[in-house]
């Protein structure tokens, strides 16, 4: 049994997360920016009451950081799953950008994840093995020449390296650090018509951090098993 930490865990692949860990038998610390508007992470958490427990998390308010690392003070935590993420404003080419909206993008996708592991870093040193994946995209893949969601893709591209230095800064530690293209998943961010389901794309994730191990640089994982170019 281990404890996992999934933020944005009330919607979408978090609640996914939150659900198969919690079915499996796992802990988990599930994190939510309202926790009087729960959705369907309520009636997850009447299924598994001894399981999960809520967390209010602004991952991008230092002060919210800050009290939440002081409520989790002295609790082992296995793994780290960095899920909340944005999409971004509607105007975000490189031809018409809403900065402003860019810059919030910036700070929920790319600082945000580095920030949350900073606050949980004394946690997870409390275990062997201990794991931290950051949920990206494919779509911040510089191999990937597609010129539309500009703050997004950027925003993936940019954690993409901060995981990497990350890694690269944990390794003598022995806590891995990885992230992971979710797939194309019908959420509110990937519409209707996407590829594949939440729950599809949480059985994949859940495989990728059960092999994640220590190397030299961390992998850019897809949920089906794949890797893919930084």
């Amino acid at each position: 049994m281990s404890t996992v930490l999934v933020t944005g865990a009330n919607r979408g692949i978090g609640l996914a997360l939150v659900t198969a860990y919690a079915e499996r038998g796992d802990d988990v610390v599930a994190t939510v920016r309202s926790p009087d508007r729960l959705h369907d992470l309520a009636a997850v958490i009447e299924r598994h009451p001894d399981r999960i427990e809520v967390h209010r998390l602004e991952v991008t308010d230092p002060a919210s950081l800050a009290a939440f690392a002081e409520r989790l003070a002295g609790r082992p935590i296995d793994v780290l799953i960095n899920n909340a993420g944005v999409m971004g404003p509607e105007r975000q080419t490189s031809l018409d950008m809403d900065f402003a909206g860019w810059l919030e993008v910036l700070k929920v996708n790319t600082l945000a994840p580095l920030a949350v592991a900073q606050a949980v870093l004394p946690n997870l040193r409390l275990v062997e093995r201990a794991k931290i994946l950051t949920i990206s995209s494919g779509m911040g893949s510089l191999s990937n020449a597609k010129s539309d969601h500009v703050a997004y893709r950027s925003s993936k591209a940019a954690v993409n390296k901060a995981m990497q230095c990350l890694s690269t800064d944990l390794a003598e530690e022995g806590i891995a650090v990885a992230v992971c293209h979710p797939g194309w998943v019908r959420t509110d961010m990937g519409g209707a018509n996407a590829d594949i389901s939440p729950e599809m794309s949480a059985a994949g994730i859940q495989r990728i951090v059960e092999r994640m191990t220590l190397v030299h640089a961390p992998v850019f994982h897809v949920w089906d098993g794949g890797v893919l170019p930084w």
